[in-house]
């Protein structure tokens, strides 16, 4: 078997991932990761048992690559103040819960009432994306996103976000995003996680928040095309929705 995975045709560039050692190829110039371990993940688990007792807090889960680009596009995203990443989840059990993202909130965008937004799309896998809006420890608003290879899911302003792989196969996603602010984990880890676990048989809702409906699931955005995103990097206009939200309400209905 490979140790590599293509995603060029998906990704819409050059891009190759050495699954083996967990690096990432643009071309000839490898990138290396930021790594989340089980020891960053148990404020935001399940399954307490497991974690006290089986779990490798060393253990590598998911793998961070930030600001990837080819060199000839790195002064335009950098002038639309974007950031490309790209992220990949193997396959993994925390417990009885599948791997996931420590999950996060954004920020508002100064001088407005709006978080910034950011979205994703799915470059090998399968990816299960979980939106909260949360006012104190009640649910505003919760559902997933279901998202294969060329989906893309946009994240609502004022939402927080957990991505999920479910299966058996590693999940490899990029996104877009604002690149002049940073993310808000702490929500997440004072209510353990997010309003749902994910488990092999079942979701199961989180006690720490009220007003937990039944999960809702909801399909992935249109408004981007069935094009690569990264291609919109020679139309950065189309990606303003990401750095002034305020303006661009109608994509978040």
């Amino acid at each position: 078997m490979t140790n590599f995975i293509d995603v060029a045709k998906t990704a819409g560039f050059n891009v190759k991932i050495n699954i083996g050692k967990m690096t990432l190829f643009v071309g000839s110039e490898e990138f290396f990761p930021t790594i989340r371990r089980v020891k960053d993940m148990t404020e935001v688990m399940i399954d307490r048992p497991w974690l006290n007792n089986e779990a490798d807090m060393g253990k590598e889960l998911y793998y961070m690559f930030r600001g990837i680009s080819l060199l000839e596009d790195e002064k335009t995203i950098k002038e639309s103040k974007l950031r490309y990443d790209i992220t990949i989840i193997p396959p993994f059990m925390l417990g009885r819960e599948f791997v996931k993202t420590a999950g996060h909130y954004h920020p508002d965008v100064p001088g407005t009432d709006i978080t910034y937004t950011e979205v994703y799309e799915v470059l090998y896998g399968k990816a299960l994306y979980l939106m909260q809006k949360v006012i104190g420890n009640k649910v505003i608003d919760a559902y997933f996103v279901e998202a294969n290879a060329g989906d893309k899911v946009i994240i609502p302003p004022g939402y927080g976000h957990i991505t999920i792989n479910r299966s058996d196969e590693p999940l490899v996603m990029a996104n877009w995003v604002a690149s002049n602010f940073s993310s808000d984990y702490e929500p997440l880890k004072l209510t353990r996680g997010g309003c749902f676990f994910v488990l092999k048989d079942k979701i199961l809702k989180n006690e720490n928040y009220d007003n937990v409906p039944e999960p809702e699931f909801r399909k992935p955005a249109t408004v981007l095309g069935g094009e690569p995103m990264y291609k919109l990097v020679g139309n950065t206009e189309k990606l303003e929705f990401l750095t002034a939200p305020q303006n661009h309400r109608d994509i978040f209905i």
